[in-house]
């Protein structure tokens, strides 16, 4: 990913609440907000433009993360619409300061932004796939360049829409691949900045232990994982159908043994050596 310098600004000196950012030698500025403060985003002039907006929240009944991604020619007006939809805690604006996005643009980027996220899988999105529009070729690469910077800005405003959970960088942490066995099942996995992935094509075991009795969320999110297709049955095991990151080794640990695990002693490297092995080196 290119280097960027990033300028942030917080009207109130408040990181929670709105704030603008921009990087050097680009043409584009992003404006974050929380729904509470939805009045004065909207009263900012940047939102008569044409811009791609990112609304999100949890689904009020799953609780699971929940994003809308939308383009309007004036910002303003479409945010106003969404007033009436009750999972979005905060949005994201991205215009240009030079007046140069038109409909065409935001068509592409919203087209865009919307496989990516569905191929991340981190939130479930609002919308189907939107249609896009065709440009010219210098148009695409111009945009696809604004896409990237769109990238890097989400998790600098907070949000993880379009970060990979299973990053390369992260797989050249010590020890490489992770391993957690249990009655045949082996999980893989490493350690990410969020907590821990297991990766597609891992396995768990089928029935849960005494242990799990004790511990009802491990129940509770083995249930959740089958309930979204995360989990199927195959072969006398649980199949990972993606991969997965969990708030930490333990929690992923517990999924794959069907009970309470200690992360720290159960993921093990290939030759042996236990994870607090590995960190107590680092």
């Amino acid at each position: 990913m290119t280097s960027a310098t990033i300028k942030l600004f917080l009207p109130r000196g408040d990181a929670k609440s709105l704030r603008t950012a921009e990087i050097s030698n680009w043409t584009g500025k992003a404006i974050a907000a929380p729904r509470t403060e939805l009045d004065e985003l909207l009263q900012r002039e940047e939102l008569d433009k044409a811009g791609i907006y990112i609304l999100s929240g949890a689904d009020p009944l799953s609780g699971l993360p929940r994003a809308y991604i939308g383009e309007a020619e004036v910002i303003r007006d479409r945010l106003k619409q969404h007033k009436t939809k009750e999972f979005w805690i905060s949005a994201i604006v991205f215009v240009t300061k030079d007046e140069n996005l038109t409909k065409a643009h935001v068509r592409y980027l919203e087209s865009r932004l919307l496989i990516e996220a569905a191929h991340v899988g981190r939130f479930t999105l609002e919308q189907n796939q939107a249609g896009g529009s065709k440009l010219p070729e210098s148009d695409r690469e111009d945009m696809e360049v604004f896409l990237s910077r769109i990238r890097q800005l989400l998790p600098v405003l907070g949000s993880d829409l379009l970060i990979p959970i299973a990053q390369p960088a992260a797989k050249q942490q010590s020890g490489g691949t992770l391993f957690c066995r249990m009655k045949g099942a082996e999980g893989r996995g490493y350690r990410t900045p969020d907590g821990f992935v297991v990766l597609q094509g891992s396995t768990a075991v089928l029935q849960e232990r005494q242990s799990a009795k004790r511990w009802p969320y491990v129940i509770a999110l083995r249930n959740q994982l089958i309930a979204d297709g995360t989990l199927v049955q195959k072969d006398g095991f649980y199949r990972f159908t993606r991969d997965v990151e969990f708030s930490s080794p333990s929690a992923a640990a517990a999924v794959i043994e069907g009970g309470s695990a200690n992360g720290l002693i159960e993921w093990r490297t290939k030759d042996g050596r236990v994870l607090k092995e590995l960190d107590e080196q680092a």
